[in-house]
């Protein structure tokens, strides 16, 4: 099945643009993601809460990403996460995410990955586009 978003441009895809992460004092946290089509300019903003710890924030921004992105192609496709770590390996710390997605009657897993460099929920949401660009690379969504 291919769905081909968005139509200007069938080559765009999709770019990080920003994070917001806020710890609340009550020991939770709320992040909201922003994506665009590269070509199309349109902006989808995804926004998730979660525990306030190491691997909550994670979790948090990677939802939030998983929320972005279901907008980025109408809802067409349902994103789960379905975990979350983090592994050292060869000297660097690595994000790794384990998404379930669905379209029409289609499900399967997706894995990514990506370096801790700077901002780890900032890894997170690497992570997430790094799991999906099967789906989503070159706005086509290709499941098999």
């Amino acid at each position: 099945m291919i769905c081909l978003l968005p139509e200007n441009d069938p080559n765009a895809r999709i770019r990080f643009e920003d994070l917001e992460l806020e710890e609340l004092p009550t020991g939770r946290c709320t992040a909201t993601v922003r994506l665009a089509w590269e070509a199309g300019g349109n902006v989808f903003t995804g926004t998730a809460e979660g525990v306030s710890s190491e691997i909550g924030v994670l979790r948090c921004a990677a939802e939030a990403t998983s929320r972005a992105l279901e907008l980025a192609v109408d809802n067409r496709v349902a994103l789960e996460l379905q975990g979350i770590t983090t592994i050292k390996a060869f000297d660097t710390v690595v994000v790794v995410v384990s998404l379930a997605s669905r379209f029409s009657d289609h499900a399967q897993r997706v894995v990514g990955s990506t370096v801790i460099e700077g901002e780890p929920a900032a890894a997170a949401v690497r992570a997430v586009l790094s799991a999906t660009n099967r789906l989503l690379g070159s706005n086509r969504i290709f499941l098999r």
